[in-house]
């Protein structure tokens, strides 16, 4: 075990600790990370950040504007654990990131690691307060229990996503904005592999019950489906809060301080002309795809920029990354307004930049969140787990974007043509400018919910009142 400690804080000298028990993949650990920082740095609350040396060193690292080694109260604690670490496959015919399954597999053996740590913390603190992933249930199930411990389980999904869960199982009634999107739900077939889901068997196997729910996302974003989920657990003691966006809402990316080059294209470009094209950490194209979209790009005539990578392994330190090839000559051709990219992308900077005008996303939640936190509609193009019906809420519920495909075409390859009218759309059409208000509308009210007196701060006080009670 290595302990970081970013100042000299002794658990000793605490009534209350926090331990966050992160699942080891990005989106898992940046939101883990992100609420860990407001937990230690605005409320004073020793955050304990519990993963595996590999993963903690990749989400400081992938921290967005801030030191989490310089962060007061912020410590990392790693338990050194084995796994392979297999390429990603761009060809595998369901796109979950498959070659992460064995990182996950490892967290397996944290159980008695992490049981042990937080048996230490309770037997000097008045209470310790475990904040864990939905998918490191198995990790924490011993803790329930150990005295002087409560358990909250940190949902890095939608409350939209979750809801449907519960509205496949059940179908209860719900008011009519929300059965408009609700009838369109896509199946969830093709959005994981076996692999996974046989780890997901297990966390829902090892569920502790808790005392509540913690949502990255905003009421502003999500009031109704956080109160939906709220009547369905009568329990007047386990609580639902939400805690997002984890992200800054206001960033000036026209600083010059230690400038990403990308952003200094974007300096060149005019206002709200460039889409920024980006499928995240967990998603392999394959040549087919890029081909088509490298032409669709193209012959669509928009400014662009392009985060071309391959999805990360589980271990990102581990061995070479694969560079992917475009057409002969392709960005020599594009070269006057697209630019294409291949390492990580300080992708919220580049959204809060005011050039970019739009987004081609896979939905991932995280990414859905930084777009409407800086007001940029988005290019649905979903590949795998909660992204078809992220997607949907986006273009349908929020109506600030419009789906490259419906999930159900998902093994056909998008043309060029259609990715040549779906961009066109968005980012020079009548419905694109409808898209791009609401975006700015919701990006505002995300604004005000953070700061004082607004609905988001109000929640975090309600959490860390409820936690040091």
């Amino acid at each position: 075990m290595t302990t970081t400690t970013t100042t000299t804080t002794n658990h000793e000298q605490h009534d209350v600790v926090v331990v966050v028990v992160p699942l080891p993949a990005q989106g898992h650990l940046h939101a883990s990370l992100e609420l860990s920082r407001l937990l230690s740095a605005t409320y004073n609350i020793p955050v304990y950040y519990v993963s595996t040396p590999a993963h903690i060193r990749q989400a400081q690292t992938r921290a967005v504007r801030w030191d989490p080694l310089t962060t007061p109260n912020l410590n990392f604690i790693d338990f050194p654990v084995s796994f392979e670490v297999p390429p990603p496959n761009p060809d595998a015919s369901i796109k979950f990131p498959s070659q992460l399954v064995p990182a996950f597999n490892s967290s397996l053996q944290l159980r008695d690691p992490v049981t042990n740590l937080i048996k230490k913390f309770a037997s000097v603190s008045r209470k310790v307060v475990v904040v864990h992933d939905f998918l490191t249930s198995y990790v924490v199930q011993d803790v329930p229990q150990i005295p002087k411990t409560e358990c909250y389980c940190l949902h890095t999904v939608s409350a939209f996503l979750a809801f449907t869960y519960v509205y496949d199982a059940a179908k209860p009634p719900v008011p009519p904005e929300a059965e408009v999107v609700l009838e369109k739900l896509p199946s969830l077939d093709g959005c994981n592999s076996p692999e996974i889901l046989e780890f997901a068997k297990k966390q829902i196997n090892a569920r502790v019950q808790g005392g509540g729910n913690i949502f990255s996302t905003s009421r502003v974003i999500e009031g109704l489906y956080l109160d939906l989920l709220a009547k369905m657990n009568p329990s007047k003691e386990f609580k639902h809060w939400a805690l997002g966006p984890f992200n800054p809402v206001e960033i000036d990316a026209t600083t010059t301080a230690n400038r990403h080059y990308s952003l200094e294209w974007l300096d060149k470009q005019p206002a709200n002309s460039v889409i920024f094209v980006s499928f995240g950490s967990t998603t392999s194209l394959s040549e087919d795809e890029i081909n088509e979209l490298a032409f669709g790009l193209e012959q669509s005539q928009q400014r662009f920029i392009w985060v071309l990578r391959d999805a990360d392994k589980g271990d990102i330190f581990s061995g070479e990354v694969r560079e992917r090839e475009l057409p002969e000559g392709y960005e020599k051709r594009v070269s006057e307004r697209g630019f294409v990219m291949r390492d990580w992308a300080p992708q919220l900077e580049i959204l809060a930049h005011p050039s970019t005008g739009g987004f081609m996303s896979h939905c991932g939640w995280n990414s859905c969140m930084e777009s409407i936190s800086m007001g940029v509609p988005i290019v649905a193009w979903p590949m795998h787990s909660d992204q078809p019906r992220n997607a949907l809420f986006i273009a349908e519920g929020l109506k600030i974007g419009i789906l490259m495909r419906e999930w159900e075409r998902r093994n056909e390859v998008v043309s060029a043509e259609t990715i040549e009218r779906v961009v066109r759309t968005l980012m020079a059409s009548p419905e694109g400018e409808e898209m791009k208000r609401n975006a700015t509308e919701l990006k505002e009210a995300v604004k005000l919910s953070v700061m004082e007196g607004g609905v988001t701060q109000k929640e975090m006080e309600s959490f860390v009142a409820h936690i040091t009670r």
